[in-house]
């Protein structure tokens, strides 16, 4: 098999960590049908930052499909603000690329001081946060994002609850994953790289989305664009950008719209045809646009931060390009005491 040739893309490594992540499917169902079998009352998935936010669509698809009372919860948050319904009936879980997220850490120490059932997703076995957890299941180093661990996961947690329908099928297709994410890269790479050309000197952005792409929208506002780019961005929830955001609107302000396929299309589309109305600079993302070949129709929609993560990667390597900013450089994060 040939290797693509995009813009700081290594695809041995990332066809690596797409397939670990799929691989824990045995490890995540037998850590499901334990938790189902002993029983527990709620699920809390807590992250800071970036993996708070990609927390939301599984919040999301459990509000929508089940009884079951789940929760994305902010790490630091929880540990100055507590929740009554936090308990030894409880379980949480928690992502990290690096094993070593202070708040995370913190938070679930917090957590097993009340009982709580604790997982941890990481790429790093001997990590901080992978020997805290209860339980830690774990991928190739700097695996990103946890979409796939999270889809399964909840997926057959829904299945085995009577509120999903076709888990075996749709784990089944998550195989194909590597394949599928390499060709949405390959075929993201022309637009990425006209997007940041034509945005080499933008130093705002106004971005929008919804369902459960909107924590992918908070998250690229924020993770990538402020804090790797250094650059000011407005972000709403599709279905709340006619309440006051919509003021900021000029004729060359740079919208970026996040389109997915699931319920919530319609909210995101008004949005689109609005802003078109009024500016000449509204780019728009919908993974409908990729075959996603193997993936049956009526998962499609469950996979669109995972694929928009894929196509808006390829936007981030360009915009490091052109604006001869590394995606690496921080002044404050991690580099200052706070």
């Amino acid at each position: 098999m040939l290797e693509t040739t995009l813009l700081g893309f290594d695809e041995t490594t990332f066809r690596a960590q797409t397939a670990s992540a799929v691989a824990l499917r045995p490890q995540i169902e037998e850590v499901v049908d334990r938790l189902r079998a002993e029983g527990f009352a709620n699920l809390f998935l807590i992250g800071a930052g970036g993996t708070y936010a990609a927390m939301w669509p599984y919040e999301h698809l459990a509000r929508r499909s089940s009884t079951l009372p789940v929760r994305a919860v902010i790490a630091a948050e929880l540990i100055e603000s507590g929740d009554a319904t936090l308990g030894a009936d409880s379980v949480a879980i928690f992502t990290s690329v690096s094993g070593t997220t202070d708040d995370s850490l913190r938070a679930i120490e917090y957590c097993k001081q009340r009982g709580v059932t604790t997982i941890g997703f990481t790429g790093y076995p001997e990590s901080p946060i992978a020997q805290a957890v209860d339980i830690a299941l774990v991928s190739e180093p700097k695996t990103w994002p946890f979409d796939m661990q999270m889809l399964l996961f909840m997926t057959r947690l829904l299945s085995e609850r009577g509120e999903f329908e076709g888990y075996e099928r749709f784990a089944d297709e998550l195989q194909v994953l590597p394949d599928v994410l390499v060709q949405v890269a390959e075929q993201a790479e022309p637009a990425a790289s006209a997007f940041a050309e034509a945005h080499a000197g933008t130093d705002y952005h106004f971005l929008v989305g919804g369902g459960n792409l909107w924590g992918f929208t908070y998250l690229y506002s924020m993770c990538i664009l402020e804090e790797m780019q250094w650059l000011r961005t407005t972000r709403v929830h599709s279905a709340e950008f006619f309440h006051g955001s919509l003021e900021l609107l000029e004729e060359d302000t740079s919208v970026i719209v996040f389109q997915g396929e699931d319920e919530t299309r319609a909210l995101t589309d008004r949005v689109e045809r609005f802003a078109k109305r009024i500016s000449k600079d509204v780019t728009v993302f919908d993974t409908k646009d990729y075959p996603l070949e193997g993936i049956s129709p009526e998962f499609r929609g469950l996979l669109a931060p995972l694929v928009l993560d894929t196509v808006m990667g390829r936007v981030s390597k360009h915009l490091e390009r052109v604006r001869e900013h590394s995606l690496d450089l921080r002044r404050y994060y991690r580099v200052l005491d706070y």
